[in-house]
């Protein structure tokens, strides 16, 4: 089986330790561990996610807020670290926006949004075609983090109103894009590994994420 290998060209997260040792506070007791299996609600789940991940990235100087509208990626500044808001405290919103978090670099970062450029639902089909094309990746990485939460991943063409692409394509992606991760033909951002590690093991023990977790079918379900 193969495992998730972190992308090296990716430098914000340089001193990060993946080691989860008592020396920078992620060591898990049972009691810990127990607290998020006995969660019974998704804002319940969602203030955990918060906690945690403010806490296991405090040294990027970046946060993870609840937004009452769309997400939104805004650059810190001087007085205040950056900030990944997710949309309307859904957990599998504040996943999906620290995907495309993981994956931007240290640049992009520093731009509202990390720079992407994105059209609204409505988008034409070949508007359509670029988003699909740009979520291959983020939406990959969201299906690692459902999976070391437990959690049901769906993909998304978020494009209710225009033209809504070639959904079995884009799945045979996801998937294939999966693999590559585990396969190392696609390294996986650093900050993303150190996430998957980090809820790893909180919420499965430590116990890695294998390859053979990942079918194409599921993502048909």
């Amino acid at each position: 089986m193969h495992q998730l290998q972190p992308q090296p060209e990716v430098t914000t997260s340089l001193q990060f330790n993946t080691r989860l040792t008592s020396e920078n506070t992620l060591e898990v007791t049972d009691v810990q561990r127990s607290q998020w299996e006995n969660l019974q609600t998704e804002a319940q789940q969602v203030d955990w996610l918060i906690l945690h991940f403010n806490r296991w990235f405090s040294h990027l100087n970046v946060i993870l807020v609840r937004g009452d509208f769309e997400p939104e990626y805004f650059p810190a500044t001087k007085d205040q670290p950056a900030r990944i808001q997710f949309a309307h405290g859904f957990f599998n919103s504040a996943l999906h926006e620290i995907s495309h978090w993981t994956i931007a670099g240290e640049q992009r970062r520093l731009l509202p949004d990390l720079g992407y450029w994105y059209a609204p639902d409505g988008r034409t089909a070949e508007q359509q075609a670029l988003f699909e094309q740009v979520e291959i990746k983020p939406q990959a990485i969201e299906w690692l983090f459902s999976k070391a939460f437990g959690r049901k991943f769906r993909v998304s063409l978020d494009n209710l109103t225009g033209e809504g692409g070639d959904g079995a394509r884009f799945k045979d992606h996801v998937y294939a894009q999966v693999q590559h991760f585990f396969s190392g033909e696609t390294k996986l951002p650093r900050d993303a590994k150190h996430f998957i590690e980090c809820i790893c093991a909180y919420t499965r023990g430590g116990k890695t994420l294998q390859s053979s977790e990942f079918n194409r079918n599921d993502l048909d379900g």
